[in-house]
C-alpha cells in the first residue's frame, strides 16, 4: 500500500487497519459499530490503559512500526496478567501526522494484532486522529475467570518474593541502542518487543499469590509499590538473581554494573509476586527475596541494605529518555 495517512483519509485508514484484525470467541461485536461487545463471564472486567509517545517511549530509527505495536500491546496486556486476569481485548487510540506513510500505521496494527494473539486477546476497536506527534494509546481488558484479583496490597511478613520472565534485558538493550549498536540482538529485541509471561499471572493467582505486579518501571521501584501498599519491607537477595554472561559483557563494554539494569531497568514486564512460604512454585518461578515486618517505613532493601537508586519516572530526571 502506497501513500500517506492523509491521502488515505480517516475512514480509508480505519478500513485498512480493521481489515488486518482477527477475533476471538470472547468478542461478540468487533470493530465497525459504535462500540465493541466483549464477553465477561466473570461479571467483572479488569481494565488498564497506557500511552506511548514518539520520542519519549519509542523512536522510529530504533523500532519498526511492527515493533511499536508489539510493545504497546505487551505492556498493557502485562498489566492485566499481573492482576491475575486473562487478557481478552484491547482498544486503540491513534494520533498520527497526515504525512505519515500509511504503511507505518498498518504495520503498527499488525504488531498489535500479533501480540494480542500471543496473549489470547484481540483488537476490538478504537479511534484515529490527526496530530503532530505519533501517539499510541491502548486500553486493555481482561477476565478474572472466577478468581479474586491479586493486588499490590496483600503481601504478608514471611512470604517469599518470586519472579518469572526477563529482568534487565530491555535496559541492557537500551544501553546498546543509545551507543549506536544493534547487537547483541537478543537484548535489543527485548527492548523493542518485550515478552511478558502472560500465563504466569493467572497461574500465580491460582497458586495463592498474595501480591503481584509486572516489572514496568524497574524491579525495586515496582516492588516498592507492593511494600507501600502492603505496609511491609521486602528484602531482595542479589545472589539469587541471575545475570546472563552476555549481559555482563555488555555491562563491561559500557561501564555499567549489570545489576543496575536488573534492579532498576524497566519494560521487561516480568511478573513478580509474593507467595506464602509453603507454596510449591513451578520451575519457571525463581525465589529472589522475602517479605519482612517493616523496620520503619515500608521499603525495599537489597541484601539488607537500603537501595536508593530509583526506577523509571515519567516526570523525573529519567522521564525524557526513550
Amino acid at each position: 500500500m502506497k501513500g500517506t495517512v492523509g491521502e488515505l483519509g480517516e475512514f480509508g485508514l480505519i478500513r485498512e487497519l480493521t481489515s488486518r484484525l482477527t477475533s476471538t470467541p470472547a468478542v461478540r461485536i468487533g470493530p465497525g459499530d459504535d462500540a465493541a461487545v466483549v464477553t465477561a463471564p466473570d461479571r467483572r472486567v479488569v481494565a488498564s490503559t497506557d500511552v506511548l509517545l514518539e520520542g519519549r517511549h519509542f523512536r522510529r530509527d530504533w523500532s519498526t512500526a511492527y515493533d511499536v505495536g508489539r510493545k504497546a500491546a505487551a505492556q498493557n496486556l502485562a498489566d492485566i496478567a499481573a492482576m491475575g486476569a486473562v487478557p481478552t481485548a484491547i482498544l486503540l487510540g491513534l494520533v498520527v501526522p497526515a504525512e505519515l506513510p500509511a504503511t507505518w500505521a498498518t504495520e503498527l496494527m499488525d504488531g498489535l494484532r500479533d501480540e494480542c494473539q500471543v496473549a489470547g486477546a484481540a483488537v476490538v476497536g478504537g479511534d484515529v486522529v490527526r496530530g503532530d506527534v505519533i501517539t499510541v494509546a491502548i486500553t486493555a481488558l481482561g477476565d478474572l475467570r472466577n478468581q479474586e484479583p491479586v493486588t499490590r496490597g496483600g503481601a504478608q511478613p514471611g512470604d517469599v518474593v518470586a519472579v518469572t520472565g526477563w529482568l534487565g534485558w530491555s535496559a541492557a538493550g537500551y544501553a546498546v541502542l543509545t551507543r549506536g549498536f544493534r547487537s547483541p540482538r537478543a537484548f535489543v529485541e527485548a527492548h523493542r518487543r518485550p515478552e511478558p509471561p502472560y500465563h504466569a499471572g493467572p497461574a500465580a493467582a491460582g497458586l495463592g499469590a498474595t501480591a503481584m505486579t509486572d516489572v514496568s518501571d524497574g524491579l525495586v521501584a515496582d516492588l516498592r509499590h507492593i511494600a507501600e501498599a502492603s505496609k511491609v519491607r521486602i528484602d531482595l537477595r542479589s545472589a539469587a538473581i541471575d545475570i546472563p554472561s552476555q549481559m555482563a559483557d555488555i555491562g563491561t563494554a559500557v561501564g555499567v554494573d549489570p545489576m543496575q539494569w536488573v534492579l532498576n531497568g524497566g519494560e521487561d514486564h516480568a511478573i513478580v509476586a509474593t507467595f506464602p512460604p509453603d507454596v510449591k512454585l513451578p520451575a519457571r518461578w525463581k525465589v529472589i527475596g522475602e517479605v519482612l515486618h517493616p523496620s520503619a517505613l515500608p521499603q525495599v532493601t537489597v541484601d539488607g541494605a537500603s537501595w536508593t537508586k530509583t526506577g523509571w519516572d515519567h516526570f523525573g530526571d529519567n522521564g525524557d529518555a526513550e
